[in-house]
């Protein structure tokens, strides 16, 4: 799964997706060009390549995605160097499911005239959306429409990261006649020396 985001728009939404989706699925399921490629890469290349590839590209869309402007006052979604443009037109040319997600109540989706001709389809397509009343109950239903849309995600079917590359153990212990016990959370990690 990649996820595409103009860094500037609806940051604190941003971010509470992302953690809903590592915290159901592990962070090394899902590519966040800002967490995902290492110091010194080529991140063109690997922008272009984990676009191409993903299975599933989820778009995040605030209020301000479409409007955004750079310090010349030009949109940026009109430059065709736009990492938010080229990111979703490489998935759209390679045939990738692209599921274009609203952030807050009050977000619309692009019409197909309002963007560029190369991601014009995304305009087009059925969203979902993540608004601001209810937000834990909403994070949680874009988690399971993106579990339907995946189902094997969390299962180790994707590359994941270091860390999650390595043996982990998640277990409870129950002690009988005194001691303690101690159960890993889903997001805690018990190592076995």
């Amino acid at each position: 799964m990649f996820l595409n985001f103009r860094k500037a728009d609806s940051r604190w939404m941003r971010d509470r997706v992302y953690q809903a989706l590592a915290d159901r699925f592990g962070e090394g399921e899902f590519f966040k060009s800002g967490e995902s490629i290492p110091a010194g890469a080529d991140f063109a290349e690997i922008l272009r390549r984990q676009a191409a590839e993903c299975e599933l590209m989820l778009v995040l869309i605030g209020t301000s995605w479409l409007d955004a402007c750079g310090d010349d006052g030009a949109r940026l979604l009109d430059r065709t160097h736009d990492w938010v443009r080229v990111e979703i037109a490489t998935a759209l040319k390679a045939g990738n499911r692209v599921v274009p997600v609203l952030l807050g109540d009050g977000t619309m989706l692009p019409e197909a005239s309002a963007l560029p001709l190369e991601i014009a389809e995304l305009g087009r397509l059925q969203f979902l959306r993540v608004p601001e009343t209810h937000l834990a109950e909403e994070l949680d239903r874009l988690c399971t429409a993106v579990g339907t849309l995946l189902p094997d995600i969390g299962c180790g079917s994707a590359v994941g990261t270091a860390a999650a590359a390595e043996s982990a153990v998640t277990m409870t212990a129950h002690v009988s006649g005194g001691g303690s016990a101690y159960q890993a959370a889903r997001d805690q990690t018990i190592r076995l020396a």
